[in-house]
C-alpha cells in the first residue's frame, strides 16, 4: 500500500535507507524509510535551504555559507543562543532540525511532523549525531512552547493552498517580535502566490535566494510586540495539523 509522505501512519513497507548531509561546518548520516518524505536522498529545495539560511539566531555564519540572523543580533555564539527554541515545521527524518541542533548547540530545537515514522525516525537520528538538544514531536504536543526564535520549514504544498495558509496561519503568529520564519517553495507549485499571500496578511517578506526552480522566503514578524499579522483567532488546521515537508516526491 502507497502513503503521502504527510500519513499520520504509513502502512507502507519498511525499506531502510541512509543519506547524507555535507555542509561545510556539518557532516550527518540520516536514517531513512519507505513512507516518509524524499527517502532517497535530502530534496533539493532542503538543501537550497540549508546551503543558505540554516543558521540559527545569535550564531555567526557557516563557514562557506550565508548568515541569516533571524533576531537580527549579531552576536555571537553561547548565551545569546542559551534557552532559545527553534521549529522545524514539517521536519520529515530531521535534515533541517539536526543542522540547526549542530549549530545551535544551548538551543532547543523542536521538529515537529504528523507522521509518526518520520518522528520516530528523526529522534533516531539526532541519537545517534548525539543531540540531546533537538525534540521531536507531534504538532499537539504539550510540551510545545507558545513562541519561537525561529522557524524553517519546507512546507508541504500538496496539501493544498487553503490547507497551507491555515497551517502557516497557525504558526506564524508564534514567532516572537523580531523573529523571522524561513521558507522553501517551488515556483512552479506556488512560491511566488505565497509571497503574495502572505505580504496581503501583513507579514514582511522578502526572497532571500533562489537555485533551480526553488524560492527561499524570509517572514519576519515586527519587532513592536502586539498581534501578529495571522493572529485573528485559533486555526482549525493551525498547529494541531503540521504536515511533513514538500519539495520534491
Amino acid at each position: 500500500m502507497s502513503d503521502h509522505y504527510f500519513t499520520a501512519h504509513p502502512e507502507t513497507g519498511h525499506r531502510p535507507g541512509q543519506v547524507h548531509v555535507l555542509l561545510p561546518d556539518v557532516h550527518l548520516e540520516l536514517a531513512t524509510d519507505a513512507g516518509v518524505f524524499s527517502p532517497s536522498r535530502v530534496d533539493p529545495g532542503t538543501r537550497l535551504l540549508l546551503d543558505v539560511a540554516a543558521d540559527p539566531p545569535g550564531g555567526p555564519p557557516a563557514e562557506g555559507g550565508k548568515l541569516a540572523d533571524n533576531m537580527g543580533t549579531g552576536a555571537g555564539p553561547g548565551s545569546e543562543q542559551a534557552g532559545l527554541d527553534l521549529l522545524d515545521l514539517g521536519s520529515g527524518y530531521g535534515p533541517i532540525a539536526l543542522v540547526l541542533a549542530r549549530r545551535a548547540p544551548t538551543a532547543t530545537v523542536w521538529a515537529v511532523d504528523v507522521n509518526e515514522r518520520a518522528l520516530d525516525l528523526c529522534a533516531r537520528n539526532a541519537a545517534r549525531a548525539g543531540l540531546s538538544n533537538v525534540r521531536c514531536v507531534m504538532p499537539g504536543d504539550s510540551a510545545l512552547p507558545a513562541t519561537f526564535a525561529g522557524i524553517w520549514s519546507n512546507p508541504p504544498i500538496r496539501i493544498g493552498k487553503q490547507a497551507l495558509h491555515d497551517l502557516l496561519g497557525g504558526w506564524l503568529p508564534r514567532l516572537a517580535p523580531g523573529a523571522a520564519a524561513t521558507a522553501v517553495v517551488q515556483r512552479h507549485l506556488g512560491a511566488d502566490s505565497l509571497h503574495r499571500w502572505l505580504t496581503e496578511q501583513g507579514w514582511d517578506v522578502s526572497r532571500i535566494a533562489a537555485r533551480a526552480g526553488y524560492r527561499v522566503l524570509r517572514i519576519t514578524r515586527p519587532p513592536a510586540s502586539g498581534t501578529a499579522p495571522s493572529e485573528a483567532g485559533p486555526s482549525e488546521a493551525g498547529p494541531s495539523e503540521a504536515a511533513p515537508s514538500e519539495a520534491a516526491p
